[in-house]
């Protein structure tokens, strides 16, 4: 896996939660067997959406070794290893790589918000410690550092393991054009997030894939396949379906993205650790109404 070229989906792959609020193992498992009969080229986190700034760092080891085994070598597993410093980044990544992983993604350490020599030396003290690609993540804050596209062009040529980007900056599709043409061949790939609510102009932008949440994973996969086929105008069509649940998405994250998966039979609990709780009665009845067009949607 470490040699392939990353290209297609990469779910972000959520952390499900007993009611009490401990990690559900079981659940996590069937979540990556999921995203495999779904189709995702690859696996990722745990990340913003796996809720990953409220795991301790033995959790997010077994979080890691779960999902790597899990996953069997059937696609690469990006972990993510974004920390407070870059000591415990590195000692997280070769973590990760001793695992299996494909790869790594991180933001800049995310409490301390580093300038541009601060974010090079994060970087580089990654790729010293790796035999395997990186994946920076441009994020906004307040958890992200945003970086300008002459600092990740850098960091592409100079970095041998920083191989890949994900551009999450706004506007989203504008700052991949924008990176893109910073970067140009230095860089293998970019992918595009904010759950996949740009797709169809990050793929027109040059985008190589997108990480979204995990709960809709198979569809977003049709929907990328349409894209590669050339099929623009069913993607359209398929891409219209799913506006109302990414409008929806855009509000609760992954309250959405949990409550879903719970839905679809995949985890059996819908907590959440991170702030904002769950959905309220009538964010439900909202949900089952936008459910009605994306149900049938479902494949896996």
């Amino acid at each position: 896996m470490k040699n392939e070229t990353w290209r297609g989906i990469f779910p972000i792959v959520v952390t499900p939660f007993t009611l009490s609020g401990a990690l559900d193992e079981n659940g996590l498992r069937r979540t990556v067997r999921f995203c495999l009969e779904a189709g995702a080229a690859g696996l990722v986190g745990p990340a913003n959406a796996s809720e990953f700034a409220t795991l301790s760092d033995d959790e997010r080891r077994r979080w890691l070794e779960i999902v790597v085994g899990e996953s069997g070598g059937q696609a690469p597993v990006v972990a993510s290893i974004t920390s407070g410093h870059a000591l415990p980044a590195v000692a997280l990544a070769r973590f990760a790589q001793e695992l299996g992983a494909g790869g790594v993604m991180s933001m800049p350490p995310h409490v301390l918000h580093p300038d541009p020599a601060g974010c090079y030396a994060y970087y580089q003290a990654l790729d010293a410690a790796l035999a395997i690609p990186i994946c920076i993540q441009n994020y906004n804050g307040p958890i992200g550092t945003p970086m300008s596209g002459q600092l990740l062009a850098r960091l592409c040529r100079e970095l041998p393991q920083v191989q890949y980007l994900k551009e999450e900056t706004l506007p989203e599709p504008r700052q991949i054009s924008a990176t893109l043409a910073a970067v140009g061949d230095q860089c293998r790939g970019i992918f595009g997030g904010q759950g996949g609510i740009y797709l169809l102009d990050e793929f027109r932008r040059g985008a190589v894939g997108n990480m979204p949440g995990c709960h809709t994973t198979d569809v977003l996969v049709d929907l990328w396949q349409l894209l590669e086929q050339g099929k623009l105008s069913a993607a359209r069509s398929l891409f219209n379906r799913l506006l109302p649940l990414f409008n929806f998405e855009r509000l609760y994250g992954v309250a959405v993205y949990k409550e879903i998966l719970r839905r679809r039979g995949i985890i059996d609990s819908a907590f959440q650790r991170a702030p904002g709780g769950g959905l309220d009665e009538y964010d439900q009845q909202e949900l089952e109404e936008i459910l009605k067009d994306v149900e049938p949607l479902f494949r896996v």
